[in-house]
């Protein structure tokens, strides 16, 4: 019913949906989000494939983000999520290549059994409406995987910045450069981002510099780098031709696997399935959010049973398993959102989305520039990686505006006398705040160090676990408080909604 329900709300939308494709705007996301798509694409692909023996590398991480993100793009109900690798995706298969490794079984088609059993079991949550569960999911959960995403993206742009700086046999010139280029892609990007707000140039020169700022900035950043032929950088790793990593064949053999392996693989995919269908939803909530101001309805029965077809298929061509990525998709709506400066009572300003032009044109055209990237692989590599770093920063950082969890943060280091009088300041108890914020802070600590621990297996059952988390809540806090501090939509006029 779900499914049904979800293709008899979408349906009418589709012609719009290619129509409202058409427009300047779309232009300017495809080509930042390209880059956006690509540099993780290019870094998760590079990382998975150390961590796989060059089983799954790069060039099957563009391949498969390529191809499931045109299909998703076409049939998908919500085409503004956009799919890709993720950290706890790659913690997953490096994981399961370990115990392959230990056990001494081949991890192509054992990958593929647990793909083929995590495919069937998404599906089956897709087909029995197991998405209504998300009910159960608020801001408390919504915020806390979102700041887990977007500082994953700030840490490995500075974690790789920092290996170069640590690298011993790296001239002092080579750090100096990747670190400048790194924070000048972030800085014009940022302060290209903001010129919508300035009082220079007419409004739409303001609005196409503002949309293609993160564009521009890679650009110009790639240029000051050839201005220093001498100095060697790190460029966009990439094969010379097209072809699988290790030159294995593209189909995987899954009857290579022992007989026992093909039954018990329906033990991983339990957890996999469980990630699949949180990290799914949840960014599907996250995109979907009431601050958004989307109109043509939500997707989540139909796209999550388009997501697990999309993994069983890439199973079978030892490809990578792609979600909803959440800070590409946030950055996907934002990059097509008109917005507008407001101004709180105490005169604050913020910007606030009026519009978001909803389309899906813009995610096919990514995919497609993406698909068509690998046979232009000798170009992606005059990109130095210190200026994909950069816009790893800028998106990580972007991806933080609106969530209230940083914004609450930010209150421990200021004078109570000067919070900002939003509505759960003006309505909640500033110690009732603190007490929400330190609690989801020990919620983000505990993934953060499950993800990177030994049990990263488990990830998907903390994630999970933040439900019944937010449920206990309801004895610590007055109803009232809680509907203020976990609020589905920040009230547009908050002077009066929260008096």
């Amino acid at each position: 019913g779900g499914v049904v329900e979800d293709i008899k709300r979408r349906l009418p939308h589709y012609t719009a949906d290619v129509k409202d494709g058409f427009h300047p705007k779309i232009l300017a996301s495809v080509m930042f989000l390209f880059f956006a798509c690509l540099a993780p694409a290019v870094t998760f692909g590079g990382v998975m494939s150390i961590q796989t023996g060059g089983a799954i590398g790069a060039v099957e991480m563009i391949a498969a983000s390529a191809a499931c993100g045109i299909i998703y793009a076409i049939i998908a109900g919500q085409p503004l999520i956009i799919l890709g690798g993720t950290g706890p995706v790659l913690i997953f298969t490096a994981l399961l290549y370990q115990n392959c490794t230990d056990l001494e079984i081949p991890f192509l088609p054992t990958y593929a059994w647990v793909g083929f059993w995590t495919a069937l079991l998404v599906v089956l949550m897709s087909v029995t409406d197991s998405s209504c569960l998300m009910r159960y999911f608020t801001r408390f959960t919504d915020e806390i995987f979102a700041a887990l995403i977007s500082l994953l993206f700030i840490y490995e742009a500075v974690r790789a910045l920092a290996s170069i700086v640590n690298k011993p046999d790296n001239p002092s010139d080579t750090a100096l450069l990747s670190i400048l280029l790194a924070l000048g892609t972030f800085y014009v990007a940022n302060q290209l981002q903001r010129i919508r707000k300035s009082r220079y140039l007419l409004p739409w020169m303001r609005e196409f510099i503002s949309d293609f700022g993160p564009t521009i900035a890679l650009a110009v950043m790639t240029i000051v780098a050839f201005q220093f032929p001498t100095v060697l950088l790190d460029v966009l790793p990439a094969p010379d031709s097209f072809g699988t990593t290790t030159g294995r064949p593209w189909l995987v053999d899954p009857f290579e696997a022992p007989m026992w392996v093909r039954f018990a693989a329906i033990g991983p995919a339990i957890f996999s399935a469980l990630l699949v269908f949180l990290e799914q939803n949840i960014t599907g909530r996250i995109v979907n959010s009431p601050d958004h101001k989307l109109q043509r309805g939500e997707s989540y029965h139909l796209d999550l049973g388009i997501v697990g077809i999309l993994i069983g298929a890439c199973s079978l061509f030892g490809l990578p398993w792609l979600r909803a990525a959440t800070v590409r998709s946030l950055n996907h709506v934002r990059s097509l959102a008109t917005s507008e400066e407001a101004v709180r009572g105490d005169g604050e300003r913020h910007d606030r989305i009026i519009h978001v032009r909803e389309n899906r044109i813009s995610a096919l055209a990514i995919h497609i520039m993406l698909g068509m990237s690998l046979f232009l692989l000798g170009v992606l590599k005059m990109v130095p990686m210190p200026v994909l770093y950069g816009l790893f920063l800028f998106m990580g950082v972007v991806s933080m505006k609106g969530n209230q969890l940083f914004e609450r943060l930010s209150l421990w280091a200021m004078d109570s006398a000067l919070y900002p009088p939003t509505h759960y300041i003006r309505r909640v108890p500033n110690r009732r705040v603190h007490l929400f914020t330190a609690i989801q802070l020990v919620c983000l600590v505990i993934l953060w160090i499950t993800k990177a621990s030994v049990i990263g297996i488990l990830f998907p059952l903390f994630i999970a676990l933040l439900v019944p988390v937010r449920i206990l809540l309801n004895r610590f806090f007055a109803p009232q408080h809680l509907q203020a501090l976990d609020a589905d939509e920040i009230p547009e006029d908050e002077e009066t909604q929260w008096c």
